[in-house]
């Protein structure tokens, strides 16, 4: 049977690619206390795959005495720097995206984080990784509202519905899902429950292109 390829894949950053989580987390306690306010690791999980601007309210109400864009530029900054010193990739991600790019798959980053950091991400990978970015502040409506992955998608003039995205939190997933793309969850920090719509890895560290290829042939209900 001739392979029938994805007209692009689409690709979560934090979690997914690369496990950030932590220098979030770290950014945020430091945050919240330097108001005088307290922040658990359970409250960082409940903002893993939110929109920044709207995490951005939360501590707001925690007590921090800044405006939602300074929210976000400062913890931007902390974030970054940390992951200037070390990107910490995720097992197996770089290599599937490398597969995916020999293909000649077109692929795009869709992240809520700002920008200049998905920008410095992608820079990393020792190749070229991604055709486009949509981030965090490229959209009015932050995941799990579709908008990010149909901005993608139509910035690589296709439609997302041929597509495949990978997503590692419930938003993302539901963003994803949203678009119409086949969506594998590769959950981190936080759990993904199995579902009728989508599939779900515990890791990218043993896949291959065949076993992408495999559930997205499965989702247009073509047999090998």
């Amino acid at each position: 049977m001739t392979q029938q390829l994805p007209a692009a894949v689409l690709w979560d950053m934090d979690g997914t690619l690369i496990d950030t989580e932590p220098y979030w987390l770290s950014a945020e306690t430091q945050l919240v206390h330097s108001y005088g306010g307290v922040w658990t690791h359970e409250d960082g999980l409940t903002l893993v795959g939110n929109g920044l601007w709207e995490s951005a309210e939360i501590f707001r109400s925690r007590g921090v005495a800044l405006t939602a864009d300074e929210i976000v530029s400062r913890l931007t900054d902390t974030v970054l720097a940390q992951v200037r010193a070390e990107v910490p990739w995720r097992p197996g991600a770089r290599e599937l995206l490398l597969a995916v790019r020999e293909t000649g798959i077109p692929t795009a980053l869709v992240t809520m984080s700002v920008h200049r950091m998905a920008a410095y991400v992608a820079g990393s990978f020792g190749f070229d990784a991604f055709d486009v970015i949509v981030a965090g502040d490229d959209v009015t409506n932050s995941k799990p509202h579709p908008e990010p992955y149909l901005r993608a998608a139509e910035l690589l003039d296709v439609d997302a519905t041929d597509c495949v995205a990978f997503e590692d939190s419930p938003p993302g997933l539901a963003s994803a899902l949203a678009s119409g793309a086949t969506t594998i969850g590769v959950p981190l920090h936080v759990s993904i429950e199995p579902g009728p719509h989508h599939t779900v890895w515990p890791t990218l560290a043993d896949k291959t292109l065949d076993d992408l290829l495999e559930v997205y042939r499965d989702s247009l209900g073509v047999t090998a």
